[in-house]
């Protein structure tokens, strides 16, 4: 089993109390120094755009509930570069970049290229860019840089037409990245039909829109018109950057994957049946220039609340460590939907690791494949730093080893 290692910089409040950027920003060169230390293979960051709090005075405001900042890394080439140059064996990944806003695929594609033709300078360097992409999770971010329904027939298939405009951005980045030489007529058709909507009454909407009460399908104008471009720098280092799809769209996985090796992100609240499905279909559709497909291949998002403090006996731990889990995972979804509801916080506990060392290894063998890759969360909803830390060195020092035995590995 692999160890990964997630880093929100979420500016919430804690018991009352909120960072500052600058400590938010001190804490997460601390913490991703000691993953560096510990053996965490990846950094993993999450992307965020535009302020959450100043969104919740919109018209349509998309987590109204929410306090404080969701997060405050908007630009995972900068922080990468500044990561590689302070640490020394750990990789980076963006968890997720979004390739719709702020400018689109294309221009995507092109700071990409940017960052891995700087990167790669140093003939012995090694470390990969992870670059995660997809849709993005917030609307309000969307809007603001222009991503929105451009006429009544869009307007009326939103809900569907967002996930075609990202696989019509996943193709254009990959291509652009793969080297192409691309013109947008050479970009797949978006078409709608009755299997992108949940009922016949949002398809007969569409339908109505387009006045064709009879069409079986609704062709949409491209989101991206441009002609012939490429992408600069074009001497980068393919070895120093992985592609990873946030995506669990079969025929997203398949189009990428017949462009450049794309591997697949899940969530943690992710259906083990639906786990199961993408390992095998990406067995199949997985690009050959990646090789064989492995599961490491589709990093695992698991929350982790260890408690090895000291002073504390083996059920004060438990014990500790499952109040952790639960008033954090109670503000989180206070803070998504505004009302607390304990199924939520009892399922999100479920795909958690929670407990002291003996219970968190133990739930990891019981629950993943002994070839998986953990990207676990320690700084959720906490922003004490040394604890955080203890937790980290927790986990790997003590767990990792006890994991690797229980999946028959030393």
């Amino acid at each position: 089993m692999d160890f990964d290692i997630f880093f929100s910089i979420s500016q919430t409040p804690v018991d009352g109390e909120t960072p500052t950027e600058a400590v938010m920003f001190r804490n997460f060169f601390d913490q991703v120094a000691a993953a560096d230390r510990l053996g965490y293979g990846t950094a993993w960051v999450a992307e965020s755009h535009l302020s959450s709090e100043i969104q919740k005075r919109n018209t349509r405001p998309v987590v109204p509930h929410w306090k404080g900042e969701i997060g405050l890394n908007t630009d995972i080439f900068q922080l990468a570069h500044r990561v590689f140059a302070t640490t020394k064996r750990i990789e980076v990944g963006s968890a997720v970049m979004s390739v719709l806003c702020n400018g689109g695929p294309i221009a995507a594609a092109e700071r990409t290229a940017a960052f891995l033709a700087l990167h790669g300078l140093d003939p012995d360097e090694r470390r990969r860019l992870n670059v995660g992409f997809a849709a993005g999770r917030f609307e309000f971010v969307y809007r603001a840089t222009g991503i929105v329904p451009r006429n009544p027939v869009e307007e009326a298939a939103w809900p569907a037409l967002k996930g075609k405009i990202f696989a019509e951005a996943a193709e254009i980045f990959c291509k652009l990245l793969r080297g192409d030489v691309l013109a947008s007529d050479a970009v797949a058709e978006t078409v709608l039909t009755r299997k992108d909507f949940r009922s016949d009454e949002d398809w007969a909407r569409v339908r109505e829109a387009a006045h064709d009460a009879g069409a079986e399908r609704v062709p949409i104008a491209p989101r991206w018109s441009f002609e012939e471009i490429k992408v600069v720098p074009q001497d980068f280092r393919s070895d120093l950057f992985q592609l990873i799809a946030g995506s669990h769209d079969p025929a997203v996985q398949a189009m990428v994957n017949a462009i450049l090796p794309v591997q697949v992100f899940n969530l943690s609240i992710t259906k083990p049946e639906v786990i199961e499905a993408t390992h095998e279909r990406m067995t199949r559709c997985y690009h050959a220039d990646g090789g064989p497909w492995k599961r490491a291949y589709m990093p695992r998002t698991s929350f982790v609340f260890i408690n090895e403090e000291p002073g504390l006996s083996p059920e004060a731990r438990r014990k500790a460590a499952a109040e952790e889990a639960r008033a954090a995972l109670g503000a989180y979804w206070t803070a998504l939907e505004g009302t607390l509801d304990p199924k939520k916080v009892e399922n999100a506990a479920d795909n958690a690791l929670v407990g002291n060392a003996d219970d968190v290894a133990a739930q990891a063998v019981e629950r993943f494949h002994a070839d998986d890759r953990l990207m676990l969360w320690f700084d959720f909803f906490n922003h004490d730093n040394d604890r955080v830390i203890r937790n980290m060195e927790a986990f790997m020092n003590v767990c990792a080893p006890k994991i690797q035995k229980g999946c028959g590995r030393s």
